[in-house]
């Protein structure tokens, strides 16, 4: 058997490298180099014979799909060769996230479940107009249930597998018993538009898996071994599909850190890294607590911390780096004398002590705490940055085209084709589209269809019905260019025949504005053009896919984000796989970390959330921690005193730790 290099990686390290079959857990500790080991781990495989496309990668973002698969091809030496199209390269890992492996089985299946092949994924807005129009069907108003509550609910419901028919028998108030009346018929509008939302990815690749046992038995052969990054973040959907590819062969590799588990809100469940020796008594375990990233005084802070959890793996992280500064507690007076002193202090280390801008971060709780922070950066002219600015893929015009593209790939995509109708003006009238709408709920067919029937838009007007004769030809002529040349030209035929930038010129009357939208469209066909240099079989659905994918994530905004020479502004949660030389962890205060949802509710399990976002904070920084606390803030208008959080007690040593006197409930013991 050949002999893996490990030069370089710590004993933990190489032995979860040199682990090549059966179940294994890594518990990778913040800043232990998790990355690293889950990258050289599919290159051992493949030095020990593994064949490349023999094994699948899952993580969460695009961004560590990309890195891992960039690392893997540095470690075995490929090198990156541009070829023509249909022109297969040497088998890879399949490294991907867990939504779009979800989509690559679904295009391939969904026809089983009775979806099109090509369903186009519907984003927040697309969604947002569904439920409004199904609101709109079962006669509620608006102060009832908003679509954003209906589909916040419904997104947790899919989160934890609980389907229509389930969700009645559930609900416990108001707003949730009207949600569930729509529930069914949001995902009957969902079939009829030939769509998927972002959550049926998962859920109904588990309902694939679960009811077309060929099928499923299919996908899981296609696989050796199976790794799961950030396990800690699965949902209930995700492990069942994690189980039912790897039951067969068991080789199953799974690395995350329960003491990072932060998104409940959103259906990760940590029992499911807690209790993975309890699913796999096989199981080997591997401890990673060998921190690079922190100080030795920033990391004691952090332990002292998380031993407050009762329900953990029990481990410690230890510093690589000497102690350093140790982390300060600092209160003020209120919230404005907070933000003017951490702004302060901030502008001294940029002029005085040479740390550039975007080595600091100030990290929130909330996203109503930033504004104080902003007033003040700006007054100091110090330059900043923050997560959450509007998406490239929310501009009105990068909108559009998408929308046109979704409805070329699937004509029955409702929300898309009603977008476009008549972007630009092409004589279908408000009243035109209305009764097209109508025709179409009647008859319980897509618009697109009764657009297609001669009989059901004979008493349109003449400039309605060029209109639909406009749209056919348009429809007919990009297909054909997508199916006999490049997707490039597909979309050159689009804007030629939309007239789209003429729309532009009407629209906006500055020419700057008139070149910021154009380069908005300039760069969809940048992003056409990236997909299909990157893919050996690109279609149209696949790009749809990507950038439906990409949307849903933060990533690539980072990236941009650090291309700036600024101060971060972000919540704890965005901060989390992020690190910064110097963090500012603002209003610690209860109420606001731990979150007074949390402190109302009184669940332990909840405030061990908080303790572990407290925990992801503190671990973001590398050499300097400051956290801050106001000691009056407003409410309403009018000052009120705050409380300390309970946080600070523990880290200080003046909170009583209930782990002292009783056994922690633990997850795999130790060796």
């Amino acid at each position: 058997m050949s002999t893996f290099d490990v030069a370089g990686l710590n004993p933990p390290q190489a032995e979860a490298v040199q682990t090549l079959s059966g179940p294994l857990l890594v518990l990778a500790g913040a800043g232990t180099g998790k990355t690293r080991v889950v990258t050289f781990r599919i290159a051992n495989l493949i030095k020990h014979g593994v064949s490349p496309d023999r094994i699948l990668a899952v993580t969460f973002t695009n961004k560590a799909a990309g890195e891992m698969q960039d690392r893997v091809a540095d470690l075995l030496g490929y090198k990156k060769q541009k070829r023509k199209r249909g022109q297969k390269g040497p088998p890879k890992p399949t490294i991907s996230t867990f939504h779009a492996q979800c989509v690559k089985i679904l295009r391939e299946h969904a026809p089983a479940l009775g979806f099109p092949a090509t369903f186009a994924i519907y984003d927040r807005s697309d969604q947002e107009s569904l439920a409004r129009a199904i609101l709109r069907e079962l006669r509620l108003p608006n102060t009832a249930l908003k679509p954003n509550d209906m589909l916040s609910i419904i997104s947790g419901w899919k989160s934890a597998s609980v389907f229509p028919e389930e969700a009645m028998s559930i609900a416990s108030t108001d707003k949730e018993h009207f949600a569930a009346s729509g529930y069914r018929r949001y995902q009957n509008g969902l079939r009829a538009r030939g769509a998927m939302d972002f959550d049926d990815l998962l859920l109904q690749t588990e309902m694939l898996f679960s009811e077309h046992a060929e099928i499923r038995d299919r996908e899981a052969s296609k696989y050796d071994h199976v790794l799961v990054d950030e396990y800690q973040d699965t949902n209930g959907s995700q492990y069942r599909i994690t189980k039912f590819l790897t039951e067969a062969h068991r080789n199953l590799c799974v690395v995350g850190d329960d003491d990072q588990s932060i998104y409940a809100w959103r259906g990760a469940d940590v029992s499911h890294i807690l209790s993975f020796s309890k699913d796999w008594p096989d199981a080997k375990v591997v401890w990673l607590e060998d921190n690079y990233r922190s100080t030795g005084a920033i990391l004691e802070m952090a332990n002292t911390l998380i031993d407050f959890n009762t329900v953990r793996h029990d481990k410690v992280l230890k510093p690589y780096r000497p102690s350093g500064k140790r982390p300060r507690i600092v209160q003020h007076k209120d919230e404005q004398a907070e933000a003017e002193t951490v702004v302060r202090e901030i502008k001294h280390l940029i002029d005085n002590e040479h740390i550039q801008p975007k080595d600091i971060s100030i990290l929130f709780r909330t996203n109503e705490q930033p504004r104080l922070f902003e007033t003040e950066l700006r007054k100091h002219d110090v330059p900043y940055v923050m997560l959450g600015s509007q998406s490239f893929f929310d501009r009105r015009e990068v909108r559009d085209i998408v929308a046109y593209l979704k409805w070329i790939n699937q004509p029955d995509d409702e929300i898309s084709l009603l977008r476009v109708i008549n972007t630009p003006a092409r004589g279908l009238s408000n009243k035109s589209v209305r009764m097209l709408i109508d025709r179409a709920v009647a008859k319980g067919i897509p618009v697109w269809q009764v657009m297609n029937d001669p009989e059901s838009v004979a008493d349109l007007t003449p400039a309605a019905l060029r209109g639909i004769d406009q749209l056919k030809q348009l429809l007919g002529d990009v297909q054909q260019r997508l199916s006999n040349e490049t997707m490039r030209e597909g979309l050159e035929t689009l804007l030629q025949r939309t007239a789209y930038a003429d729309e532009i010129a009407r629209l906006y009357d500055q020419p700057d504005e008139r070149e910021s939208r154009m380069a908005s469209i300039g760069e969809v066909a940048n992003a056409v053009a990236a997909y299909e240099d990157k893919n050996e079989e690109p279609d149209l659905s696949g790009f749809l896919s990507d950038i439906a994918l990409a949307g849903r994530e933060m990533g690539s905004e980072k990236d941009k984000l650090a291309m700036k020479n600024a101060v971060w502004l972000l919540t704890m949660h965005a901060a989390k796989g992020l690190e910064f030389p110097v963090v500012y962890m603002v209003g610690m205060e209860d109420g606001i970390l731990p979150h007074s949802r949390t402190l109302k509710g009184g669940m332990d399990e909840d405030i061990a959330e908080e303790r572990r976002l407290c925990y992801v904070g503190i671990t973001r920084a590398q050499d300097q921690l400051t956290m801050s606390l106001a000691l009056t803030r407003r409410k309403w208008g009018k000052p009120r005193p705050t409380k300390p959080s309970m946080f600070l007690y523990e880290i200080t040593g003046q909170a009583d730790n209930p782990n002292k006197y009783r056994k922690r409930k633990q997850g795999a013991p130790r060796p």
